[in-house]
């Protein structure tokens, strides 16, 4: 059994239920929004945000979930199925996950104005349902990972980013909306309760480690739907590119950041880093880091009694960091 499916197994009842709700929470009287929304949801991936949000309610509230848990992955997933139409735009990106994207089939404008009315769906249905507890799980979420995009845009101009403020940049723009999930989880069966928080941070330390991980593949060889170096091309500074910059010498300090300033279009300039990142460590760093975020996701988990939800979020947690794309 592949692993997503196994994790999937305590709560396929719900996913199965939630899909039906998910693509109701998503229609319109516009045709033309209508079409593209069906192309959406015939094109989803593995959906890992709304089973933790399910996954998360039952593992504390002895296997209960209700219609808020339902509410909760639903708008989770408008808002995330939103920030990724907008930013295949930002991108100029044709292709999600193997397929064209919005923006490559029916242009910048269109695709903008769909993530817009997902975002609008999203807080919407939350509002209707007086869930305001929930509204402000995630629209923090939505603020975050804004100032964390920005944060990185700012920073990669002057590619001056220390570990800390990298930290900061990839808890805002990815660790936030899986914590999201996972405190979304929490309150939607036991609001006000210390499992909000705690589910909080177990999601924000999977989101960490999950980004490290696909920093990593940016120095890798397997086919992952993106080509390698494609972060230094587009100048982010990941990890393992910090830690090498950090701890080499001025002279290859000069070199490294004159390769990603100045000739980060040149195929075999930016094999040459990718080279000398993997010569100097970085990538071992990275790992090591990875393991650790992972390593306290899992030890925050032993403060519930044992479930199947429960070994099905461990599973989630060592998949984040073992998956090959």
């Amino acid at each position: 059994m592949k692993v997503i499916s196994q994790i999937k197994l305590p709560v396929e009842k719900e996913m199965e239920l939630f899909e039906k709700k998910f693509f109701e929470s998503m229609s319109s009287k516009i045709a033309l929004l209508n079409r593209i929304t069906h192309y959406i949801v015939n094109r989803k991936g593995k959906q890992m945000r709304p089973m933790f949000v399910f996954l998360v309610a039952k593992m504390i509230s002895e296997g209960n979930v209700n219609e808020r848990t339902y509410r909760g992955a639903s708008v989770i997933e408008l808002i995330h199925t939103a920030t990724l139409v907008h930013d295949d735009v930002v991108d100029d990106s044709n292709r999600r996950r193997g397929f064209f994207s919005i923006n490559a089939l029916w242009k910048n404008k269109i695709a903008v104005l769909v993530g817009d009315y997902l975002l609008s769906k999203g807080l919407l249905l939350s509002i209707d349902n007086n869930d305001f507890d929930l509204l402000k799980i995630i629209s923090v979420a939505v603020r975050e990972m804004s100032e964390g995009e920005l944060l990185q845009i700012e920073k990669a101009r002057r590619l001056d980013i220390t570990e800390a403020v990298y930290y900061d940049i990839i808890r805002q723009k990815t660790a936030t909306l899986i914590a999201a999930c996972c405190s979304l989880g929490a309150a939607s069966v036991n609001p006000e309760s210390p499992d909000v928080a705690k589910m909080r941070r177990f999601g924000e330390l999977i989101g960490m480690a999950f980004q490290i991980k696909d920093d990593l593949f940016d120095y890798g060889t397997e086919k992952i739907g993106k080509p390698t170096g494609i972060d230094i091309k587009e100048q982010k500074m990941t990890l393992p590119l910090i830690y090498t910059l950090n701890t080499v010498s001025e002279k290859d300090q000069k070199w490294l950041i004159n390769s990603v300033k100045n000739h980060n279009k040149d195929r075999k300039r930016v094999r040459e880093v990718i080279d000398f990142v993997k010569d100097n460590g970085g990538l071992d760093y990275a790992v090591k880091r990875m393991k650790e975020f992972q390593k306290e996701a899992l030890l925050l988990l032993q403060d519930y009694p044992e479930s199947e939800y429960r070994d099905s979020l461990e599973l989630m947690v060592n998949y984040v960091i073992e998956r090959k794309k």
